[in-house]
Order: C-alpha cells, then sequence, then structure tokens
C-alpha cells in the first residue's frame, strides 16, 4: 500500500490539523526541538564555515549534473554494483518494491528483518505490507522504534518522534517493553540498547536506506548516529537497500560535498558518528558482513517528475529536513497534520508529484510563503516558489502537468473571490473604497467572528486583525513620499 492508494479529504486534514493544533503538549515539544535545531545549525555555520554559501552552490551544481544525465548515471551504477557483486532490482512503484524485497526474505525463509532508518522503506508502506504477509518488521532507529511501539508514522524525516519529550518516551518504554519508568536520556538509551541487542542476535535479513549511490563505484554511503545502521547492514546474511533512483550521483568528491552539507543542515553536526560506505558483500576470507546484497532502485513516479522542465529541481532533495526545522507551519503542527509520508515545505513539494496532487493537493495550503525553507536548503531548491507553483495548480490555472492533476475541480467560489479580489486590488479608488468600509465595518466583525461564516474559521486560532482604513492617507502626507 502506498500514499497513492489512499485519499485525505479536505475535512480529514482540516480535523487532524485542529486536533494538532490543540494539543499544548504537542506544540511545547516541537518548539523546543525546533529551536534547538535551528540554532545549531546556525551555530555551527557561523563557527566552522567560511563560504557556507559557496558549498551551498557547489551542491547545488552536484544535484543538477546528476539530474541532467541520470539515466547515464543509472546504467553506470548498475554496470559498477554489479561488477563489485551486488544485485541490482528496478521497481517501478511501490507495489513491485514490496514484492522484490517480501521474494527474497520468502526465499530465504526469514520471517523477521531489522531495519535501519529508510524513508524509502515509509513511503513504501513496507513495515504494513509485511505486516500483511506475517513477516515482522522491526524498526532499529531509537526514534523509529518509538514510533513503532506506539504504531504511529515518523513526524520527522531525520527525527521521526521528536514530538514526544522523555517523560513521554519512559512512559512509552514502560507500556510496550515493561522497563522501569525512567526519565534520564541515558537509562531511556540502555532501555533501548538492551532490547535491541536481543533482536541483533539472531536476525538474517537487515534493510537500510541509501543516502549517496555512486555511480563511478557502485558504491552506497549511508550516514547515521546511533550504529543500528550498520548492525543492521552488516550482522546479518542479507542487505537490502532502498534506494530512491534520484540519489546516484556521479563520484565519491560529490557525495562528500552532499555530505558536508547534509549533517550540519539536518542536526547542527560537522558530521555524523558512523559514515557506512558499502562497496561489495562480504568477500572470501573476510569475517563480517553479509553474504548478499540487494539494491532496490525505486522509482514510483520519479521518472516523470524529472521529465518535468519545472519541477524536476524538487528532485535535488538530500532529505536533510532543515526545511522542516524553519518552517512556522510545521513546527505548531508536526509531520502527522500533513497526512503524507513526507511532511513540511519538502514533503509540499515531493508529496503531491510522487501521491497525486489530488490526494496530497491540500499539504500546499500549509505555508505561509515566508521563503524561509529556500533560503536554508542546503542544495538552493527554490521550495517556496514549487509550492506556489503548485497552488497554481491545484487552482487550475498551471500547466497541468502534475500527477492526479487532471482529478481536481475547480472551486467555483474560490476563482470568482480572487477574480474579484483583482479588481479591487489593481483599482486604488476601489481599494480605498473596501479599506475604508473594512474600517468602519471591522468592530461589529469583530463583535461576531466566532459566529460568522468563514470569519470563525479564520479566528479560531487567530487574532482578529488590526484594520487602518486610514493607513493610504499617513502615507501620503510621510515626507519624501510622492502619492499617486
Amino acid at each position: 500500500m502506498s500514499d497513492s492508494s489512499l485519499f485525505h479529504s479536505n475535512e480529514q486534514y482540516e480535523a487532524t490539523i485542529n486536533k494538532k493544533l490543540s494539543d499544548p503538549q504537542l506544540r511545547k515539544n516541537l518548539k523546543s526541538v525546533m529551536n534547538t535545531l535551528k540554532t545549531n545549525r546556525k551555530n555551527l555555520i557561523n563557527a566552522r564555515y567560511t563560504d557556507w554559501e559557496g558549498l551551498r552552490e557547489l551542491g547545488k551544481a552536484v544535484k543538477l549534473k546528476a539530474l541532467s544525465h541520470l539515466d547515464e548515471l543509472l546504467e553506470r551504477f548498475e554496470r559498477n554494483a554489479l561488477k563489485n557483486g551486488f544485485h541490482i532490482h528496478w521497481a517501478n512503484n511501490a507495489q513491485e518494491a514490496n514484492e522484490i524485497i517480501y521474494n527474497l526474505a520468502k526465499e530465504k525463509q526469514v520471517s523477521k528483518i531489522l531495519k535501519g532508518k529508510s524513508m524509502a522503506s515509509e513511503e513504501i508502506h513496507l513495515n504494513q505490507y509485511f505486516k500483511e504477509k506475517g513477516i515482522l518488521a522491526t524498526e532499529t532507529d531509537l526514534g523509529e522504534l518509538i514510533i513503532q511501539l506506539i504504531d504511529e508514522p515518523p513526524v520527522h524525516i531525520v527525527a521521526p518522534a521528536i514530538h514526544k519529550n522523555r517523560y513521554q518516551i519512559g512512559e512509552i518504554f514502560a507500556d510496550k517493553l515493561g522497563a522501569p519508568l525512567e526519565s534520564e536520556p541515558e537509562k531511556l538509551n540502555a532501555i533501548a540498547r538492551k532490547h535491541l541487542r536481543e533482536e541483533f542476535k539472531d536476525f538474517k535479513m537487515g534493510l537500510s536506506g541509501v543516502n549517496f549511490a555512486i555511480a563511478n563505484e557502485g558504491a552506497i554511503w549511508l550516514v547515521e548516529n546511533e550504529g543500528n545502521g550498520r548492525m543492521s547492514t552488516t550482522a546479518c546474511d542479507l542487505h537490502v537497500a532502498i534506494c530512491g533512483i534520484e540519489k546516484v550521483i556521479e563520484s565519491f568528491e560529490d557525495a562528500s560535498i552532499l555530505d558536508t552539507l547534509l549533517v550540519p543542515s539536518a542536526v547542527g553536526a560537522s558530521i555524523t558518528c558512523y559514515n557506512n560506505i558499502i562497496t561489495s558483500p562480504r568477500k572470501e576470507g573476510e569475517l563480517d558482513g553479509p553474504k548478499e546484497v540487494h539494491i532496490v532502485m525505486l522509482d514510483n513516479n520519479r521518472s516523470n517528475i524529472l521529465a518535468d522542465d519545472h519541477y524536476y529541481r524538487s528532485l535535488s532533495c538530500i532529505r536533510c529536513g532543515t526545511c522542516l526545522n524553519h518552517c512556522p507551519v510545521y513546527d505548531k503542527i508536526g509531520g502527522h497534520g500533513y497526512l503524507s509520508t513526507y511532511p513540511g515545505p519538502i514533503g509540499e513539494v515531493i508529496s503531491p508529484q510522487l501521491f497525486g496532487l489530488d490526494n496530497c493537493g491540500y499539504m500546499v495550503n500549509l505555508c505561509s510563503l515566508c521563503g524561509r525553507c529556500s533560503e536554508v536548503c542546503p542544495v538552493k531548491i527554490p521550495l517556496a516558489d514549487l509550492i506556489r507553483d503548485l497552488r497554481s495548480e491545484k487552482a487550475k490555472e498551471g500547466r497541468g502537468g502534475v500527477k492526479g492533476s487532471s482529478n481536481i475541480n475547480q472551486n467555483k467560489a474560490e476563482k470568482f473571490a480572487m477574480k474579484m479580489f483583482s479588481s479591487f486590488a489593481t483599482s486604488g479608488t476601489k481599494w480605498r473604497i473596501i479599506l475604508w468600509g473594512a474600517g468602519v465595518f471591522a468592530p461589529l466583525m469583530k463583535l461576531f467572528q466566532h459566529t460568522l461564516p468563514g470569519l470563525k474559521n479564520w479566528t479560531f486560532h487567530r487574532a482578529f486583525p488590526k484594520i487602518n482604513s486610514g493607513l493610504h492617507g499617513k502615507i501620503k502626507h510621510m515626507e519624501g513620499v510622492i502619492y499617486e
């Protein structure tokens, strides 16, 4: 099952968002973590990097170069990976990817797999698919483990359990693992470590994602901080890696540039604890490592995105999550409010393209167009611009090329309202009359702000705005201003 098989109505989105906005603990947790991540990133960049903007330009160039001849790089990667002893599989969609991995597990008589962190596996809903087939997929990343215990999806593409504080996590471990109730991070880590060590003792199949796939070397590069990724990929007989086709780049030099951008952007650190570069399965005479490594190259509509001469830039994403950390909407509702695998600004751009604008179109409303996401993206994806353009697609005023756009009906009331707004906003006389009327009737509207249709929805989570109908008059009399 994939996101494209689901449909979320506007009412579902609004009910979920209202629920998240009404959760003070969630908002407190998100604000605390987001502020920490933003501060750490800012301090590190100021202290350690002499030309961060120049590095961003290099990262942008690396990704755009790779995307410009991705077909050739994919063939080169496959050719060199096969020489190294890897097995390469091609999956057009989520169903094919799940079937490939399931058939491998069935062939090896595997009933349990251990997973390192992989957003691609979340994208294809691998855990649910395996559950339906009677195979247990256990998460080994600490954040993923926490949310798996309570049957929730990740709330963030880098830190999947940031919506839970240490007291809540302690309660989860006590309830689900039978552990003593603790709240100190060191003790919580010890509980998770003890639990996972038992899982690692006898597993045969491990699964991971891929951060970078290097075409020239036929190798894959994984970054992590906990060591579970290394265990999941080396202590098993069979390692399966899920790789979105856009993760393929040309060289180790290119990967080094992207890695140098990824880690500071994601968590405000200069380097992760583990950089796992996998070049082959276990060779003769080696004592550890998997006997077989299978890489599933996942398309899932990425080829169609690449073919779009405008939206293809969204495939440059290196999944750092910094756009989420800086988003003034995300830090109020968290990732679950987006009802999609990929939340936040990058989610608003890629989710409608991957899963259909008719399925995820509401997401593009969850943006203030403040532009922070574009300012901090390490590879300079113009996220705010792309979100605005997807809004045009949703309003049936775009080119109509985004997946699912043909299934969207134009909102006639919205079209009429925008036509009227355009008429008033482009006429000085009409605009001043409207402002005057708003100023006169504002006190009356404020009295009925919680009962008037439309206005009550706006003011449910917002303060009633102060309307100054005489602003143009004040500007007219400002020294040095020529008012026409």
